[in-house]
């Protein structure tokens, strides 16, 4: 497993092996859960890479590319404004001089990814304590 780009290639999960990574906009939605419509969305805004096109103008995707798109899903997971995610996206695109500015963004986004696990602990203890409630009844 290798990092490329902010993401993770050469994953065992990824269905084909680097060399014949070529999937159709069909295939990707079906392992992303995504549908080609969204896929073609992040395309258009900036938060997909340039996708490779068949010589027939067919969209084909590589392993770098579902590594990103499954780095992109976590990066949904966290709450990362989608203006966000579309600035990142520019920065990997820009270069490794963009690296101090990458990090800002990530550590932004895990500062509020703790603020809101504890957000959701504190919860968890009101329902725990609610179904011990309801438990002694």
């Amino acid at each position: 497993m290798s990092v490329i780009a902010g993401t993770i290639s050469q994953d065992p999960a990824f269905p084909r092996p680097d060399g014949q990574d070529r999937y159709t906009i069909s295939e990707v939605a079906a392992w992303t859960g995504l549908s080609a419509h969204t896929l073609r969305w992040y395309e258009r805004i900036g938060l997909m890479p340039h996708v490779d096109r068949s010589h027939t103008g067919q969209r084909r995707f590589t392993n770098r590319d579902l590594g990103w798109l499954t780095f992109v899903g976590k990066l949904r997971l966290t709450g990362m404004p989608v203006a966000s995610m579309v600035r990142y996206a520019e920065l990997v695109r820009e270069g490794d001089h963009t690296f101090a500015e990458r990090r800002e963004l990530l550590e932004t986004t895990r500062r509020d990814v703790l603020s809101r696990i504890e957000e959701l602990h504190d919860t968890l203890a009101v329902l725990d304590l609610k179904i011990s409630h309801y438990g002694k009844a």
